[in-house]
């Protein structure tokens, strides 16, 4: 059985864990929305169209943020055409997915279910067939006393009281040519200067997220980014990034080492951030929001041909897919003083860790991730020295078969340790050098069968998380067994 130890001190501290990194996304795309958050001829819907079994199993992930109303729909979204009385919104056809749009669900409707599931709304503002103005309307709509004309019309709408929306993204993945509106760097960076200041005028408590490299491919990554932090200046908070992880091939470990290309991915874009504040001369420094970011390889068919919620790009999580996704939590802890913060990409039907039929919800193995990590987010993120066995990837590089990290939350240490071997257990060793381990508090365990199995609605357990309490403590340590490919969240109590 190999053996790893993971030191740790109290003082090597990488900055507070935001609990924004634990947000989420919802995109008008296949049945995210329709037959998903918003299914009002369900038998379980309430008043406002939300499945009261979907409201409870979405409460259990405590999401804080959610993005709407994309993604790549954003760039040809009117915000206007999903307001006002149901019967006067227009159908229209979707270009970015080819589906039809009924508007039925809009600015309104979101924010009621933000309320219900304490969500503080983001928005995307369509800067591809959109304009500035059009963005600066859209925040007056929402965020605005009553006295002028879109705050009124909000007035009109049924909501006296401003919503106070405060993440605003401005754009989408503008750096791809297959984002409506496209444009290159310095025109989109002359757009978003301009949305950024007429929104901030409107409203300048706002926060707003401005459009980086879409991924690590693109010709331009990093040049785009530059280019938009240096024109945009100080008019910015946040730096977007988004990430879909998919293998290389049929190798497991070498999937589970994608960590070092998510790792480097944030650590090249807050090199340039660190660029342009200190060429700028700017005290302000744009923190990285990864607000899309999951598995996403086996689903990838987007065209809707024509219909109203396809089924589009469902897919289908298993345990190596799991396991990746703790990975990107596991790196978004190790630069907490950078990721500040990430939307899971989705949160239903579409690549998500829930999907809905009329039977009932089907809760995928992502799920239990997400919800082990979230639950014990409160705290500071340690540095943290893996010592034990390694192996090289094909594609990624040389890791350690244990990957770890931890949260310090005055006299609670939580850790995270993922197996990536798919063949070996593993012996762990958690030492907390300055301060000693006395108990054990909780801990959860997830693993499956084998790396390709995944839940379904035949057979909806297959890897759930389950209590873990075989962890030893003792000499001021935690010692527990990890089995192959697993993924454990231990909460212990120190001194």
């Amino acid at each position: 059985m190999k053996s790893t130890t993971v030191h740790l001190h109290s003082e090597f501290q990488i900055g507070k864990v935001d609990e924004r990194i634990f947000g989420g996304f919802l995109e008008h795309l296949g049945r995210a929305v329709y037959q998903g958050v918003y299914d009002p001829e369900n038998p379980q819907a309430d008043e406002d169209g939300l499945r009261e079994d979907l409201r409870q199993v979405l409460a259990r992930l405590k999401m804080p943020v959610m993005r709407y109303p994309g993604g790549n729909f954003a760039s040809g979204y009117h915000w206007q055409d999903g307001v006002g009385p149901r019967e006067d919104r227009p159908m229209l056809r979707d270009l970015t997915w080819n589906s039809l749009e009924p508007n039925a669900f809009g600015t309104d409707e979101f924010i009621k279910l933000c309320r219900k599931l304490h969500w503080d709304p983001m928005l995307t503002v369509n800067l591809g067939t959109g304009s500035p103005e059009e963005a600066r309307n859209w925040v007056e709509y929402c965020n605005c006393p009553s006295g002028t004309r879109y705050s009124d019309l909000r007035t009109a709408n049924g909501s006296a009281e401003p919503y106070g929306v405060k993440l605003w993204c401005l754009g989408n993945e503008m750096d791809g040519e297959w984002q409506l509106g496209h444009i290159p760097a310095p025109q989109y960076a002359i757009r978003a200067q301009q949305a950024a200041k007429m929104m901030k005028d409107t409203d300048p408590s706002i926060e707003l997220i401005v459009c980086g490299s879409s991924n690590i491919t693109m010709p331009s990554y990093l040049e785009w980014d530059r280019v938009v932090l240096e024109y945009c200046g100080d008019a910015v908070d946040y730096l977007s990034a988004h990430r879909y992880a998919q293998p290389a091939g049929d190798d497991t470990e070498d999937f589970l080492a994608i960590t070092n290309s998510i790792d480097r991915q944030i650590e090249e874009l807050d090199t340039v951030c660190h660029f342009v504040q200190t060429r700028r001369r700017s005290n302000r420094r744009v923190s990285i929001c990864m607000d899309e970011w999951n598995v996403w390889y086996k689903d990838m068919d987007g065209n809707g041909q024509g219909k109203f919620a396809p089924h589009l790009l469902e897919e289908v999580f298993n345990l190596e897919d799991t396991l990746v996704v703790a990975g990107f939590l596991n790196s978004f802890l190790r630069h907490a003083d950078v990721v500040k913060m990430a939307n899971l990409a989705q949160i239903v039907n579409v690549a998500a860790p829930v999907q809905t039929a009329d039977q009932g919800i089907l809760i995928q193995s992502i799920f239990y991730v997400l919800e082990m990590v979230s639950k014990r987010r409160n705290g500071v993120s340690l540095r943290t020295s893996v010592c034990g066995p390694t192996y090289t990837g094909k594609t990624n590089g040389t890791v350690t078969y244990i990957d770890a990290t931890a949260i310090l939350d005055c006299q609670r240490l939580s850790v995270f340790l993922i197996n990536r071997s798919s063949a070996e257990p593993s012996e762990v060793v958690v030492s907390l050098a300055d301060m000693c381990i006395t108990a054990m508090e909780n801990g959860e365990l997830l693993t499956g069968p084998e790396a390709k199995a995944a839940n379904s609605w035949d057979e909806p357990a297959i890897i759930k998380a389950v209590d873990m309490t075989e962890v030893a403590v003792s000499d001021g340590r935690a010692r527990l067994k990890l089995p192959p490919l697993s993924f454990a969240a231990v909460t212990l109590r120190i001194e």
